[in-house]
């Protein structure tokens, strides 16, 4: 690997506008990819409505996008040594540009999903090339500040894609949620090109490990399509998970063994021999996995059983990007100085502090009192990324970043996938517990439940319109119990993470040559 470490030298960072310039080109790519994984999800009814599927067809939309880019981003590392980081960052803006025209054009759901998945794969490279592009746009002394601009579109952009996918499917037409990639590809293109195209890294032509990538595209693929479907096919009562979760299993097994062994692994995984690397990754995905289970489920439970559209759903959600865009900037300016190990400690301390808040709430809950703590989440998300990713790369020779970005990436995208599923199952299977034991105590010696029954009765209602009422206010009060239980069980995982940062030992300076050092 060394061959390639040379290049890196040669480019000094860049100055004035054209830093500025940089920063809005890969900043853009990266909103434009994360807003795509998000921005399909409200318009899904429109768009199995409009090609006639069911919307559990419909929801492939959203899965083939999610299995193919999982199994792009950790082959970052190994196409950036064979076509250079400029290059590949390029055609992946591109292709992401022609896929996102082709998904809007697409006649029917079979080729919307065909387009779906190629958009996926081709926009793989984006994210973790973006992070290593503008690390190399900065000065070593400014990386936190570079890494802040970054994460602020990561931030952000997940909570814009549910709202402008809303507004665009309800006042134009959903293939406008695809189309609007386009414009906003053309200026990251042009602009990347015109600033990059001589800060390109050495390349050296790597066997491709054909092998390592099948097992990858096997296991990674049978792994998402499980976590997918596994709701709705009743997890492992059904003989298609059961399989699918087997195949995951020795997949991996032997995608591990296969790796380890290779001249030229198609995923470094060597990487997880440092401490840093695997303690930061880990953290960051089991972290990423917990919030975005409670972010599904916050506007799930607020449009099923508090009556909110998809719009004021939005609107809760909105606000926690205001003060994570208030304080990135200071957290970037200081990580440099402050342990980033503290940063990300009080980060997970707000967490819990914001799924305690939400544990406590009932069916009265207003407005305001629901969108304080998603308020409060913008702190705890201020400090999340920048500190977590200083320590997961602290340490790493320039040349390893692209594929220490992508495998961190890849296990972040992963755990994010696995906490939808994990989330949705866990809070209907409480609910239903929940259910049954509300159920038992709605009988004649319980008066609340017979005073509330004559109350329905005598306003007119026949006998089975008053059981359908009970049921439904029973059917809230379960969901309220579920969704109380998995906010305060997330928040003491987010405490249980706490002594994983510690084992960290992130050096100072960031991603420096000193490799060797808390390697072990």
């Amino acid at each position: 690997m060394a061959t390639a470490a040379p290049a890196y030298v040669a480019h000094p960072p860049l100055e004035g506008a054209a830093r500025v310039w940089g920063t809005i080109a890969l900043s853009a790519a990266t909103f434009m990819n994360v807003l795509d994984s998000s921005i399909a999800n409200v318009s899904l009814p429109a768009i199995s409505g409009d090609l006639g599927v069911s919307t559990t067809q419909g929801t492939w939309v959203i899965t083939s996008f999610a299995v193919a880019n999982a199994i792009a981003v950790p082959l970052t590392g190994f196409m950036t040594q064979r076509f250079g980081q400029v290059r590949l960052f390029m055609a992946s803006v591109i292709l992401f540009m022609v896929a996102s025209l082709l998904c809007g054009l697409a006649p029917n759901m079979t080729t919307l999903i065909l387009f779906r998945a190629l958009q996926g794969f081709v926009a793989g490279p984006m994210i973790p090339l973006s992070q290593t592009l503008l690390l190399s746009s900065y000065p070593r002394a400014k990386a936190g500040l570079a890494m802040a601009m970054w994460s602020m579109t990561t931030l952000v952009a997940p909570v814009m894609g549910p709202l402008l996918g809303g507004w665009i499917t309800d006042n134009i037409s959903w293939p406008w949620i695809f189309y609007i990639n386009i414009p906003v590809g053309i200026v990251a293109a042009a602009i990347t090109w015109a600033l990059y195209r001589k800060r390109e890294s050495t390349t050296h032509k790597v066997p491709i490990d054909a092998i390592g990538l099948a097992l990858l595209v096997l296991w990674v693929g049978s792994m998402q399509l499980m976590l997918d479907k596994g709701k709705e096919l009743d997890w492992f009562h059904s003989p298609e998970i059961v399989t699918m979760a087997v195949i995951a299993v020795v997949g991996f097994a032997f995608f591990l063994i296969w790796e380890l062994t290779d001249k030229h692994p198609v995923v470094d995984l060597s990487l997880f021999k440092r401490r840093n690397f695997w303690s930061g990754a880990v953290a960051t995905a089991v972290a990423y996995g917990l919030f975005f289970g409670n972010v599904v489920l916050l506007p799930l439970w607020l449009q099923q059983w508090m009556g909110y559209t998809a719009t004021q759903a939005g609107m809760i959600m909105a606000p926690v990007g205001l003060l994570a865009i208030f304080f990135s900037p200071v957290v970037g300016l200081t990580v440099a100085k402050i342990d980033p190990r503290r940063y990300a400690t009080f980060s997970f301390l707000v967490f819990a502090l914001v799924l305690w808040m939400r544990s406590n709430f009932n069916t009265q809950a207003d407005f305001v009192t629901i969108i304080i703590p998603t308020i409060i989440q913008g702190i705890a998300m201020a400090f999340f990324f920048i500190p977590l990713v200083t320590i997961t790369l602290s340490g790493l020779t320039p040349d390893r970043i692209p594929a220490a970005s992508g495998l961190s990436n890849f296990l972040r995208i992963t755990a994010g996938a696995m906490g939808t599923s994990i989330t949705t199952t866990l809070w209907e299977n409480r609910a239903a517990l929940h259910h049954s034991q509300l159920a038992e105590s709605v009988n004649q010696g319980n008066n609340a439940a017979t005073s509330a029954m004559s109350g329905l009765a005598s306003s007119g209602l026949s006998t089975e319109q008053v059981m359908g009422q009970i049921n439904r206010i029973v059917d809230q009060q379960s969901f309220m119990l579920a969704t109380n239980d998995i906010f305060y069980a997330s928040a003491i995982l987010f405490l249980l993470l706490i002594p994983l940062v510690w084992l960290a030992r992130p050096q100072r300076g960031g991603a420096g040559g000193d490799a060797a050092a808390g390697a072990h």
